[in-house]
C-alpha cells in the first residue's frame, strides 16, 4: 500500500554545494514560517558549531506542506568526515536531491553519497546549484554528473533523472537552461513527480526502524526513525529489538512528528512517516516493533573507521586548574565517549592498556576534532594523541588506508602542490583543465600523508586552493613516513613567560604563546627552525643593575605567535607529543615533560612509526 499524501526525500551533496541553503528556501516558500517571523539564515544548521564554520555537522529532519502532500527533508552533511550521518538517515528517504555545483561539478563526497543512493535503489533529481557563479558550467557538469551515474552503475531508470537548474541563495529555479528562472515550484512539481509514494501496510505488525536519537527539555530521549510499516499511537506497548537479539519492552510516552521546523505531538501515525518517540531505551539501528510479533529489521550497517587516536585523563601541571572544568575523571570521559558512539555510528570506543586513556576511532581529523571540541564545551578536560591511521591485515600482510585527494589550484601552483604530495608519498592519477586559469589534479595518497597536509596545503597555494578526499580503499603499509619535518621549542622550567625571552629566542623558530601566559616543564612553546627540539627559558627576566642607563634598552619587538585550535594542534603534534584541551586553553606538551627524562626527537618518533 502507498501513500499518496507523503513524499520521503534526503538532500544530499558535496560540502558547500548548497543543501542547507535551498532547504531555507523550500521551508520560506512552502509557508512553513510566518510573514513577519524572523528566520535565521541557515536555519537547519541550529548547532553552534556548525554555525561557526559554516558547514552542515548532524544530519535533520525537517517537513513542508505542498498541494496538500506533507514532504519529509532530510538535510545531511556534506563533508566526507560526517559520511556516517549521510548512511544512517537514508534509510529516513524514498528517493534524493543531488546537489551539484555549476562551477567545481562532482567532487569526491558526491561520488559517496551518490553510490549510497544508488545502493539504496532511489529515484534521483539532479539540481545544478549556483548557476549566476561567473565560471559556471551547468552543460558540462550535467555530462560529468551523467558519466559519474554510468560509472557507479545506476540503472537505465536512475540515469533517465531529471534536472533543474537553480540558484538556491535566491530560492530560483527553472527545467531547462533557455526558461526563465521562477520561484523553486518547479522542483517541488519534480519531486511530487518523480519521488515514490512511501510503501508498507498500516494494519500489518509494527516495524519502526531508529535512525537517529535525540533530546527533548520535557519528554527526555527521543528516537527518530521511519515507520515501515504498521502504526503506532501514545501510550501503546511495543518492544525494542536491540543487538544480539535484545528485547526491552516499553511503552511509547509521547509521539511526535515533523511539521516546519518543529515537532508536533500526534496521537498516532502510519506506515510510511517519519516519527519521534520518547520513553524508550534505544539505539540507533534498533528496530522498535509489536509485542505480538515482533521482527527485527536489518541493522544499519556504515563504512569503518579509518583514523585513530588516544583520548585520555589530562595529566598536566595544570590539570583542574580551569574554573569552567567539570568533568575531569576517566569514568566522566569513559561515560561521554560511550554516549558519542551510541549515537553516532561511524565513532568507535575502544579501550586501551592505560584506564585512564582510551582509543577513539572515526572517519577523519575534522570529526575527532568537532567531538574534543563538543566535549570541551560542555566542561571536560583531555589530553590527545597525534591521530594515526587504523590498519588492517589482508591475507597475512598489513595494509593502510589510502584516500583519492581531488585538488583544484590556480595553474601556477600545479608545480608545488604535485612536490609537496609527492614527498607524502602522492601519485598522481588524472589532471584536467576546465579552464579559467585553474586546474584540476587527482592524486592517490596514503591516508597518513594527509594528516596535517590541509595547513601546508593552503599555505603553500597562498589560500586559494580547494582540496577534497574520499576514502579509496587499502594499500600495503608503506613503511615510516616523516610526520613534520621540524622540532619543537620546549620550556624547561614553570613559571610566566616574559617578552625579554622570547624576545631573544625569536630567531629560534616561531611562538604558539605570548608573554604573560603561564608555563610548565615540557610544554611546547613554539616550532623550532631545525629538525631537532630545543629546551629554552622562556621566563628569563632581565637583570637589572644600579646603573641608569639613558636609551639604551631595547624595544622589545615580537612577531604575531601562531595560536593553536584543537584542529591545527592535532596535525602539528608528533608521536612524542600531546595536545591538552580544557574548556578555556589549547596546548601543545611532550608526553615525558621532564627534561632530563626525555628521549631524543628521532628516537621517540622512530618507536611510534612501527606498524601496530
Amino acid at each position: 500500500m502507498a501513500r499518496k499524501d507523503l513524499r520521503n526525500i534526503a538532500i544530499v551533496a558535496h560540502v558547500d554545494h548548497g543543501k542547507t541553503t535551498l532547504v531555507d528556501h523550500m521551508l520560506r516558500q512552502a509557508g512553513a514560517f510566518r510573514e513577519n517571523e524572523v528566520v535565521a539564515e541557515r536555519v537547519m544548521d541550529s548547532n553552534d558549531l556548525e554555525r561557526e564554520r559554516g558547514i552542515t555537522i548532524l544530519a535533520k529532519n525537517t517537513s513542508v506542506r505542498w498541494k496538500g502532500v506533507k514532504i519529509n527533508i532530510v538535510d545531511t552533511p556534506g563533508h566526507s568526515d560526517f559520511g556516517g550521518e549521510v548512511e544512517r538517515t537514508l534509510m529516513m528517504a524514498d528517493g534524493a536531491l543531488l546537489l551539484v555545483d555549476a562551477a567545481e561539478g562532482p567532487l569526491p563526497q558526491t561520488r559517496f553519497v551518490l553510490s549510497k543512493c544508488l545502493e539504496r535503489g532511489f529515484p534521483l533529481i539532479v539540481v545544478i546549484n549556483k548557476i549566476d557563479r561567473q565560471d559556471a558550467r551547468p552543460h558540462e557538469v550535467l555530462s560529468e554528473v551523467f558519466d559519474l551515474f554510468c560509472d557507479l552503475g545506476a540503472s537505465d531508470a536512475q540515469t533517465d533523472f531529471p534536472t533543474v537548474y537553480a540558484i538556491g541563495k535566491l530560492g530560483q529555479c527553472k527545467r531547462e537552461l533557455e526558461h526563465e528562472l521562477t520561484n523553486l515550484v518547479p522542483l517541488f512539481e519534480t519531486v511530487l513527480a518523480r519521488v515514490p509514494e512511501p510503501k508498507g501496510d498500516p494494519e500489518e505488525p509494527l516495524q519502526i526502524i531508529v535512525c537517529n536519537t535525540t533530546h527533548d527539555d520535557y519528554v527526555g530521549r527521543l528516537a527518530v526513525g521511519r515507520i515501515a510499516r504498521g502504526s503506532i499511537r501514545q501510550a501503546g506497548e511495543v518492544v525494542v529489538l536491540g543487538e544480539n537479539g535484545k528485547v526491552t519492552k516499553g511503552a511509547v510516552k509521547a509521539l511526535f512528528t515533523f511539521e516546519g521546523l518543529k515537532r508536533v505531538n500526534a496521537e498516532s501515525a502510519q506506515a510510511g512517516e517519519v516519527v519521534a518517540i520518547a520513553g524508550l531505551e534505544v539505539n540507533i539501528g534498533d528496530t522498535i516493533a509489536d509485542p505480538q510479533r515482533p521482527e527485527a529489521l536489518e541493522r544499519i550497517v556504515v563504512e569503518e573507521p579509518t583514523i585513530k587516536m588516544k583520548i585520555g585523563v589530562n595529566t598536566s601541571p595544570f590539570a583542574g586548574k580551569s574554573k569552567q572544568s567539570k568533568f575531569l575523571t576517566s569514568r566522566q570521559l569513559k561515560d561521554r565517549l560511550e554516549r558519542e558512539a551510541r549515537k553516532n555510528l561511524a565513532i568507535r570506543v575502544e579501550p586501551t592498556d592505560s584506564p585512564d586513556t582510551f582509543l577513539v576511532l572515526g572517519r577523519g581529523e575534522l570529526q575527532l576534532a568537532i567531538l574534543v571540541e563538543t566535549m570541551r564545551r560542555e566542561g571536560y578536560e583531555m589530553q590527545l594523541s597525534n591521530p594515526e591511521v587504523v590498519t588492517r591485515e589482508i591475507e597475512g600482510q598489513a595494509m593502510e588506508p589510502v584516500e583519492l585527494v581531488v585538488i583544484d589550484v590556480p595553474e601556477t601552483y600545479v608545480g608545488i602542490v604535485t612536490e609537496r604530495l609527492s614527498s607524502r608519498r602522492g601519485r598522481m592519477v588524472k589532471m584536467t583543465n576546465p579552464g579559467f586559469g585553474r586546474a584540476r589534479l587527482e592524486f592517490q595518497v596514503p591516508s597518513r600523508g594527509l594528516i596535517g597536509f590541509r595547513g601546508e596545503f593552503l599555505t603553500s597555494t597562498r589560500g586559494t586552493g580547494l582540496l577534497n578526499t574520499m576514502f579509496d580503499g587499502w594499500t600495503p603499509w608503506g613503511g615510516p613516513m616523516m610526520r613534520r619535518p621540524t622540532g619543537a621549542i620546549v620550556a624547561d622550567r614553570a613559571g610566566v613567560a616574559t617578552p625579554y625571552a622570547l624576545h631573544h629566542l625569536q630567531p629560534r623558530g616561531t611562538f604558539f604563546i605570548v608573554p604573560g601566559v603561564e608555563v610548565y616543564e615540557g610544554m611546547i612553546c613554539g616550532e623550532h627552525n631545525r629538525p631537532n627540539d630545543t629546551d629554552c627559558n622562556v621566563i628569563k627576566e632581565k637583570k637589572l643593575s644600579n646603573i641608569r642607563n639613558h636609551g639604551k634598552d631595547e624595544n622589545v619587538l615580537l612577531a604575531s605567535p601562531r595560536l593553536l585550535t584543537i584542529e591545527t594542534a592535532m596535525e602539528w603534534i608528533d608521536a612524542d607529543e600531546l595536545v591538552e584541551v580544557t574548556p578555556e586553553f589549547v596546548r601543545v606538551r611532550k608526553k615525558v615533560l621532564a627534561v632530563n627524562l626525555r628521549d631524543r626527537r628521532e628516537d621517540a618518533i622512530e618507536q611510534a612509526q612501527a606498524v601496530e
